[in-house]
């Protein structure tokens, strides 16, 4: 009976120190972690805002490069080739062997069809930093969630401050995967209208949409440049002037006020 009782004090120790172990482990990585996401605001931010301010007001995305942007339908997007011989356009569509089967191609007079590289360059350029804007807005908002005490009935001023600013850091993560979705479907749009220019030569108002595809997505990536800008801007600012309700959002010493 001695020596179970032995043990059990033995093991009850074990457990205290093991569980003490995770404690200082787990504070030890909240320190780290609100460590990196203070510094992402103090330091961070402000290199973000500056970065996407040079790259707006660069000549890259001048529209002055809106004539040098835009292709030309007829190089870039050559009508199919003639197979008549007169000059004149088949009047049928070639007859694809039946020895061949699957999907019909469809071929332009000049070979493939490239991608405005131009609009890809920009789109290169841009997209890691939307991807780090996604990852650092996330960080914040996990410092700021973290921060967030019990429900309590009054004194939850601060607490409001720190939900209003969550939203706010929210809706900049949100926006920036909205954009890099949209980088990424512009390209599956623009195939599919190049394979209805294939399909369809005789028809000017595909190609013609084209050129309004890719002013469209360059005036994009500048909205998004611009927004970014003014998102770090605005969210630096709005933690920075409430850096101290956000950490301590609620006065231990306010309920003896009453």
């Amino acid at each position: 009976m001695v020596h179970l009782i032995i043990v059990c004090n033995y093991f009850h120790r074990w457990l205290r120190k093991v569980h003490s172990r995770k404690i200082r482990r787990s504070l030890n990585t909240s320190r780290i972690f609100f460590g990196e996401a203070e510094r992402l605001v103090k330091e961070e931010f402000p290199k973000r805002v500056i970065e996407f301010d040079q790259i707006l007001k660069s000549p890259r995305l001048s529209y002055d490069r809106l004539s040098e942007i835009l292709p030309n339908p007829d190089t870039i997007l050559p009508i199919p080739a003639v197979e008549n011989g007169n000059d004149e356009p088949a009047s049928k569509k070639r007859k694809i062997p039946e020895t061949i089967s699957g999907a019909p191609v469809y071929a332009f007079s000049s070979g493939s069809v490239p991608c405005n590289d131009n609009l890809a360059k920009l789109m290169d350029e841009v997209r890691p930093k939307l991807r780090e804007a996604v990852e650092m807005t996330n960080t914040v908002k996990m410092w700021i969630t973290l921060l967030i005490p019990r429900i309590e009935d009054g004194n939850n001023f601060g607490v409001g401050i720190q939900e209003e600013v969550l939203g706010e850091v929210r809706n900049v993560e949100s926006e920036a995967a909205s954009f890099l979705d949209q980088m990424s479907r512009y390209f599956t749009s623009r195939g599919k209208l190049i394979t209805k220019i294939a399909k369809y030569p005789h028809v000017d108002d595909y190609r013609r949409a084209i050129l309004d595809m890719d002013e469209k997505q360059f005036i994009n990536i500048r909205l998004v440049v611009l927004e970014m800008r003014n998102h770090f801007s605005t969210l630096h600012d709005m933690i920075m002037k409430n850096y101290e309700k956000i950490k301590v959002p609620r006065n231990s010493n306010a309920e003896h006020l009453y």
